[in-house]
């Protein structure tokens, strides 16, 4: 299958199949999404949602962790990996938006890259989902799926497949197609053991075509050195 045939299949399929894709964090304005993506770095939503009703009950806004103290930050996120790293990038991006944003999350990557705690992936996750922008924010789920279903190949870094996916991915679908690839990599190509069966897109996957051929190797295999043996091997299944 050609790479534009298999674009075109996959982003139909998934629009079919999540037509409105979401973040699974919990957030009600922009500072609050920010502060949950900087606390997922390396822990589950899931986790993180436990955290942060707490959090922003006892800091509402920018100005509030800023002034926080960082034993009470500590304290509320210390169940989150890395709680001693995130509770200074917490409040050091706080700050920066106090002092430089006048409190407000910037709408554009390179001031979003000015606060601590933010990479690319964080500020891109802030554009594609407060904002509104076709920006791609490559984890390590989507990294895995686009290289596993063919929309890269031998993708090296999280900016080569973010360059690579938003060249080809229709301007208007690439905020979806971030939750897509994420959804997918979380709960159905997994890392350590893909889903394939029953997976809506199996059929259009580099991975599953690779899986096939090598059990169709295997098979003839086992079947070329029976037959050296004398042995006979029936493709029916057992009565």
């Amino acid at each position: 299958m050609k790479q534009k045939e298999r674009y075109q299949a996959i982003l139909e399929r998934f629009e079919a199949e999540m037509p409105s894709p979401q973040t699974e964090l919990h957030y009600d304005s922009p500072y609050q999404l920010l502060v949950a993506v900087i606390l997922s770095a390396q822990c589950t939503d899931k986790r993180v949602n436990m955290i942060t009703p707490a959090l922003f009950e006892a800091y509402p806004t920018p100005a509030d962790l800023a002034a926080a103290s960082p034993d009470d930050v500590y304290g509320l996120i210390k169940s989150c990996s890395y709680p001693n790293n995130k509770t200074k990038s917490l409040m050091g991006m706080a700050r920066k938006l106090v002092d430089d944003y006048d409190g407000q999350v910037p709408d554009d990557i390179d001031s979003l890259l000015t606060l601590p705690g933010v990479g690319r992936k964080t500020a891109n996750v802030i554009l594609s989902v407060v904002y509104s922008r076709p920006a791609m924010a490559v984890d390590t789920h989507v990294f895995r799926v686009a290289e596993r279903l063919g929309l890269t190949t031998r993708s090296r870094t999280p900016r080569a497949t973010e360059e690579k996916l938003t060249a080809n991915i229709p301007e208007e679908l690439v905020r979806h197609a971030h939750h897509w690839l994420i959804l997918h990599g979380r709960y159905v190509c997994k890392a350590r053991k893909p889903m394939c069966e029953g997976c809506f897109l199996a059929d259009v996957c580099r991975y599953h075509e690779k899986e096939l051929a090598r059990e169709a190797r295997i098979d003839a295999g086992i079947k070329a050195d029976a037959a050296r043996h004398g042995v006979e091997i029936s493709d029916k299944a057992d009565d």
